[in-house]
């Protein structure tokens, strides 16, 4: 439907739009009509994008800015010069992202929002739910989910590929190429880095080439410490994410460095298993203080156990019972985060459920008593996990459902516990669960994938991710938990509280 939101109009409806001057320069037009001015690292892709436009010369420009640093405002605030600039003349441009919502929705608002200065009146409008219109001019927002259908529109001037490292290559080449053929319109891709098969990498590498023939500047990269100049308080929180992550931490090095990881490999380098290596002894029983635990629950066998099918080629997976002594870390004022060590594990192979449960049970409840426990509860292990989370109540008990996004954000949190120092193993003992525990973690690989989620796993020809899963979930726990302050008095748990009797 159209006109569905109408903003910035007189009584009569005649726009009173921006005066000739205050569009001629994109500096001037986010000073004096947005009123929120551009920054420096903002301006000079601005300036190369608007100029690229106006020569037509149908150029490629990748602009990758670290996050949060506004990329976002610049792409809106060039998207409402352009619209205003072409209001008379007419024609399209066309913004781009993985999906609709929130991303497209986001971007929308973020226009209108520019366009709906209280400095100027300017008469816009929104049609159907994907269109802004400036008297004849329009942008048109098309989703680049692989399943959408978006075939058939062109780009006069511009198109813009928001968070490109996340658009498929394939859904980019054969549904939107085409979309600036006639006009030879300019295309910019947004984002951050990520891995080096992404369509924006793909574009920063063809625009190094490009640049090397013609001189022309293509590709704009500002990792945060371009935003922190202007931004010093963006710096301060910047600093404190690289404390609290680790300088090389995925998430760090490519949201904020703008570096690029090149494909797989070992998920944990030499420099964090050395730091994952504790000096603390283990306990076989606990020592006063407060623990957490993690459970990843593996299926069970109906005729063997335990040492049989670990020495099975392959063996069966197994369920892992970690155990770790929680405290509290100052990065900086205000700023905590937990601090734990693992001190026991358990290890069961092709154990039957219905025997395991009250092991388990027995172990979290009655003997560790455990404030928080995650336990995995993906497939065969819902059932266990669901006893358990009714024996426990749920605010001591966490049931977590493995999917890939889920994966990706253990694995990350992993990571970061252990490049800042919050995450330690018992010190050698020379234990069968120690040795299998440092198996997994020298076999642990990792590759990244779409969408900013990581994919790891111990590969099937070297065993399993028993432990290393455990241990994800074990900081899940100590994230989650909560320690009571040293007056507190803690209740002994009533007996058999879990209903079954």
């Amino acid at each position: 439907m159209a006109g569905v939101a109408v903003a910035g109009m007189t009584e009569s409806g005649a726009p009173k739009g921006p005066p000739r001057a205050a569009l001629a320069d994109i500096a001037t037009f986010s000073r004096t009509v947005v009123g929120r001015p551009l920054r420096p690292y903002q301006l000079e892709p601005a300036r190369a994008v608007l100029d690229a436009v106006a020569q037509q010369r149908g150029l490629t420009i990748a602009v990758m800015v670290a996050r949060q640093g506004g990329k976002n405002e610049l792409s809106a605030q060039l998207e409402a010069y352009l619209l205003l600039r072409n209001r008379r003349r007419g024609g399209s441009l066309i913004k781009a992202a993985p999906t609709f919502r929130p991303q497209l929705i986001t971007s929308q608002l973020r226009l209108e929002q520019v366009l709906s200065t209280p400095l100027y009146r300017i008469r816009w409008r929104r049609e159907w739910s994907s269109m802004v219109v400036v008297g004849r001019a329009r942008i048109v927002f098309l989703s680049a989910d692989p399943s959408a259908q978006v075939v058939g529109a062109t780009a006069h001037y511009l198109m813009e590929f928001d968070e490109a490292q996340d658009i498929d290559g394939e859904k980019h080449d054969r549904d939107f190429s085409p979309m600036g053929a006639t006009t030879n319109c300019t295309r910019v891709y947004y984002g951050t880095a990520w891995d080096d098969q992404t369509l924006l990498q793909r574009t920063i590498e063809a625009n190094v080439e490009a640049e090397r023939r013609d001189g022309l500047r293509r590709n704009f990269i500002y990792p945060w410490w371009h935003v922190a100049e202007c931004l010093p308080a963006y710096g301060r929180y910047v600093e404190a994410e690289r404390e609290r992550l680790g300088a090389d931490h995925p998430l760090f090095v490519t949201q904020y460095e703008l570096k690029v990881v090149v494909g797989a490999g070992g998920l944990f380098s030499a420099a964090q298993r050395a730091q994952l290596r504790g000096d603390h002894p283990r306990r076989r029983a606990p020592e006063g203080g407060d623990y957490v635990a993690a459970v990843d629950i593996a299926g069970e066998d109906e005729e063997a156990a335990d040492a049989a099918l670990r020495a099975a080629k392959p063996r069966k997976d197994s369920t892992v019972l970690l155990i770790g002594d929680l405290d509290r870390e100052d990065l900086a004022p205000g700023i905590e985060e937990p601090r734990v060590r693992v001190v026991e594990a358990y290890w069961w192979t092709g154990r039957r459920h219905r025997e395991l449960y009250p092991t388990l049970l027995d172990l979290l409840r009655d003997v560790w008593r455990v404030q928080r426990a995650c336990v995995d509860a993906s497939g065969i292990g819902a059932g266990v996990a669901s006893f358990l989370e009714g024996a426990l109540g749920e605010t001591v008990c966490e049931q977590v459902v493995f999917s890939p996004a889920r994966k990706s954000e253990l694995g990350f949190a992993m990571l970061a516990a252990i490049n800042g120092g919050r995450l330690k193993w018992w010190a050698a003992d020379g234990s069968p669960e120690e040795a299998e525990f440092w198996h997994e973690v020298g076999a642990a690989t990792y590759r990244m994938a779409a969408n900013q989620m990581m994919r790891w796993s111990v590969p099937e020809t070297l065993g399993h991710d028993d432990f290393v899963v455990a241990l994800a979930l074990l900081v899940r726990a100590a994230g989650e938990a909560v320690i009571a302050p040293a007056a507190a008095v803690l209740m002994r748990r009533e007996d058999y509280c879990d209903g079954r009797y």
